[in-house]
């Protein structure tokens, strides 16, 4: 009862905050529960890239000629020796490469806004593909080189850093070393000061790339395994945990009800602090209107405090029975997502293939609506491409292949289905999972698939892969209604059921419509029709669809 009141209470406070107030006393109680800012900025920047700049950096100045061939070891105490010196390696009188100054330039102006508007404007700079301690103490010799990282002086005061190093763990290798590399980043004793001072130090993991890298269910599972170990490393160090959701609007990116998320957090995992993504399309559903935006967020604010203060929904024993069987699940999965995707012998070029002519990868790139180029190399590899194209071209196809590829199997030779059904009924996390897959199942149609399936010119290469993906399918459908316990999809959701039947009808001719236009487009017909055809249908299936990339 008391935790229900601590709950309510606070739901009431922020409610209240949205409301429009007669008086000016809204104005000045936001001010003081929010700060007197709009919002904070993020910085964000691949390890490779940080790595670079610093090779250069230390070559320039005549401390290490070559950086990159040095072991992790080496690097850690090189970069701690560096960052207990004030000294800056930069010099206005060398010659740096164009990378190098434009990272100098950035962090620059970081420090010029800090100076300006203060500490809040930017407090966080994530590090993607972090896979090392060195991959965040590079970044800090960056922050030295501008101010805003200052060693520890003589006299015993600790080092302090303006903006926080978050590592970003996308993959399903880099979310299993997240744990080893954080203990050895707090047993740094410059980093005992900076965290000390802040009281917390943040933690991004993301959903996307280590979905592409291992499949659905491996990647939410993973996830959750990370996120439990990395309390634990928290709780040793004595260290505040946020961690920080890199999810998508996808469910193959990590989408879904934001409260069922929140709730099927692993306990203590939250302890009242949450960051969490917002991207894409999802924005304007979920905060195009100030009804929705209220809406949404006190859904999200009632399941960070429910996630915070309310016990374990399992006892020890179940905990551990249902932690086994996601690992057998896991397993299963992940293998048969590999084989489909990589290939056993780790050769992917005929799926490539495949998937680069089923899916209009390409034609996507023209809609020139990202920041980024689709692959972050000019490999054609699947691991070169970026999350987004890989999810929202399966989603234009009604394919869905990230959202519940392998999880068929999985479910399928698991022996205790018995075991299965407890789990969806009793454990917040598995019951999330299913609920996701059970949408994007719903939303996917191989029927239609299979006409895309007849844009790939070996129609032995399509023969052999589209099949396996159809059966996935099937076992992934099937396996869930037995798990559920339902009839058909959706049974459960009847308005989220009708609001997806109510579009379905107006899809599938945009589907066979930008099917007939790929087709003409990829046989030569450079008619400008046809492309600006292809483009309208792109946006309008993805609009129709929701959630889609």
């Amino acid at each position: 009862l008391t935790r229900l009141r601590k709950i309510t209470g606070a739901i009431t406070i922020l409610t209240s905050l949205m409301k429009p107030s007669p008086s000016g006393f809204r104005l000045v109680r936001a001010v003081e529960t929010f700060g007197f800012h709009l919002a904070t900025l993020d910085l964000r920047q691949n390890s490779a890239v940080h790595e670079r700049v610093v090779a250069e950096l230390l070559k320039v100045a005549g401390v290490e000629a070559d950086y990159l061939s040095l072991g992790e070891s080496q690097r850690v105490s090189l970069l701690r020796h560096e960052l207990s010196n004030a000294r800056p390696l930069a010099s206005p009188f060398a010659a740096y490469s164009d990378e190098t100054q434009s990272e100098l330039a950035i962090l620059r102006a970081a420090a010029k806004a800090h100076a300006t508007y203060g500490p809040a404007c930017i407090a966080q700079h994530i590090v993607s593909m972090a896979q090392s301690v060195s991959d965040l103490l590079e970044l800090n010799i960056l922050l030295k080189e501008v101010g805003l990282y200052r060693p520890g002086g003589a006299s015993g005061e600790p080092s302090s850093a303006a903006i926080m190093a978050v590592p970003l763990f996308e993959t399903i290798g880099d979310l299993e070393a997240a744990p080893a590399i954080m203990t050895e980043w707090f047993a740094l004793p410059e980093v005992r000061g900076i965290t000390a001072a802040r009281s917390f130090q943040e933690v991004m993991i993301g959903y996307s790339d280590s979905n592409k890298d291992g499949g659905y269910l491996t990647s939410t599972w993973s996830l959750s395994k990370a996120s439990t170990a990395l309390k634990s490393v928290f709780a040793d160090a004595g260290v505040g945990m946020q961690l920080f959701h890199g999810r998508g609007g996808a469910v193959g990116r990590g989408g879904g009800s934001s409260f069922a998320a929140i709730r099927a957090q692993p306990p203590g995992t939250v302890q009242g602090r949450i960051r969490i993504t917002e991207q894409g399309e999802v924005i304007a559903g979920k905060y195009g209107t100030r009804d929705s935006a209220m809406t949404n967020l006190e859904a999200m604010a009632s399941a960070t405090l429910l996630a915070s203060l309310e016990p374990d929904a399992l006892s020890a024993a179940d905990t551990a029975r249902f932690s086994a069987a996601m690992d057998t699940l896991s397993a299963s999965a992940f293998a048969a997502y590999r084989d489909l995707v990589y290939g056993n012998n780790g050769d992917d070029r005929g799926f490539r293939t495949f998937f680069r002519q089923m899916t209009p990868l390409a034609e996507i790139s023209g809609l020139k609506i990202g920041s980024r180029p689709a692959s972050r190399t000019k490999s054609d590899r699947i691991e070169d491409l970026r999350a987004i194209p890989w999810v929202f071209s399966w989603a234009q196809a009604r394919v869905m292949l990230p959202g519940w590829y392998g999880v068929g199997h999985a479910l399928s030779a698991f022996e205790d289905k018995g075991l299965l059904a407890e789990m969806a009924q009793g454990w917040p996390f598995f019951a999330a999972s299913l609920a996701n897959m059970e949408q994007v199942i719903a939303k996917s149609d191989m029927g239609i698939a299979a006409r895309y399936a007849g844009l790939v010119e070996d129609r032995a290469l399509a023969d052999a892969i589209f099949p396996r993906i159809e059966s996935g399918w099937q076992q992934a459908h099937d396996g869930l209604l037995q798990v559920t316990g339902q009839s058909r999809l959706l049974e459960a959701h009847p308005a989220l059921d009708a609001s997806i039947r109510l579009r379905l009808p107006y899809i599938e001719p945009l589907n066979l419509l930008q099917i007939e236009l790929i087709k003409r487009r990829r046989a030569g017909d450079e008619d400008p029709r046809i492309g600006e055809g292809i483009l309208l249908s792109i946006n309008a299936i993805a609009t129709a669809l929701r959630n889609s990339g």
